[in-house]
């Protein structure tokens, strides 16, 4: 862990001395820097890999639910059950090595993300203005969340927000599905027929966390703005629906929540992805899910509360009192 900080620190420092378009043309000749939501370069840091660096992946392969080997019962997954199709699970022990998937289902092309830093996994419809982007990593981050990339146009995405913030698309907004992260064994038990990601073809040590203890930590890494209101825990998880935010916590205590048009469920059964050095190992912070009064579900992110607030500091917090 003590390496991992270190090593963050100084991508930070490199990153402030460098958070100027002139440098980052080289790597970036068809970005269009010109175009942008981002108000000082400095928001955006080097997270250590250059472009690529972390691979996103492309069409994986898939087996069915019963023949899957290797995963703990507790293990996180992202759950994606759309009409239609048969259920998939994300393994978080791959998207934590890769952070983009680039898949389709049911006709649909979808990205499936997930950023380490801010425990924000959220699942996008790829297609914007008539065309069929594809995504990676740019290597950078803002607000210490992930910056993606399409490769068509090369312009810059917000994980979080899923929105353009550099380039030709800026200000284009990627239409987000519900998905959810879950256990592996309460996705299995639901969806017998269901399918669950292969292992990908790269060497990396899938089911260890190289962000062992993260979610304890005081501060987050490569995040310098204000910490959240009501004395809430920068890494305390909260359900984001919209503009509003839950705190896991509360939702923890209380099981269920119907309010501000939605209904909010926690189970246990998930362990922390960014707790103990197995993935599958982590301790308990459940799983959420979040559906409309018809009883639909509805895209949410359980993403760390410094995020939320980074992103929406005029957000409500749902604090229940």
């Amino acid at each position: 862990m003590l390496r991992l900080i270190l090593a963050l620190t100084f991508s930070c420092l490199a990153s402030l001395a460098l958070a100027n378009p002139d440098f980052w043309r080289h790597e970036w000749p068809r970005t269009d820097f010109s175009r942008t939501t981002v108000e000082s370069w400095t928001e955006i840091l080097s997270g250590g890999p250059p472009k690529d660096g972390i691979p996103a992946l492309d069409a994986p392969e898939f087996v069915p639910v019963g023949q899957k080997r290797g995963l703990e019962p507790r293990e996180p997954v992202i759950a994606l059950e759309l009409p239609g199709a048969r259920p998939r699970a994300y393994p978080i022990r791959y998207l934590t090595w890769h952070e983009i998937v680039n898949d389709s289902i049911a006709g649909v092309p979808i990205a499936v993300t997930f950023c380490p830093l801010c425990n924000s996994a959220l699942t996008f419809d790829r297609r914007v203005a008539g065309r069929v982007l594809s995504f990676g990593v740019t290597g950078k981050l803002r607000n210490s969340d992930m910056v993606m990339y399409d490769r068509e146009t090369e312009s810059w995405w917000q994980q979080a927000e899923g929105r353009a913030i550099v380039g030709e698309l800026t200000g284009r907004e990627l239409n987000l599905l519900p998905s959810w992260m879950e256990g592996w064994a309460d996705f299995a038990a639901r969806n017998p027929e269901g399918l669950v990601m292969a292992q990908p073809a790269y060497n990396r040590a899938y089911g260890r966390n190289p962000y062992r203890g993260y979610d304890s930590s005081k501060r987050p890494f490569l995040y310098s703005g204000e910490l959240p209101p009501h004395g809430i825990p920068a890494l305390a998880r909260v359900v984001r629906v919209g503009e509003r935010a839950w705190p896991l916590s509360r939702l923890a205590q209380e099981r269920e929540v119907q309010e501000a048009g939605v209904r909010l469920s926690w189970r246990p059964g998930q362990a922390s992805a960014l707790d103990t050095a197995s993935i599958g190992a982590g301790r308990d912070v459940g799983s959420i899910r979040v559906r409309d009064g018809a009883g639909r579900d509805l895209p949410h992110d359980v993403m760390f509360a410094f995020a939320f607030h980074a992103f929406w500091p005029e957000g409500e917090w749902m604090l229940g009192r």
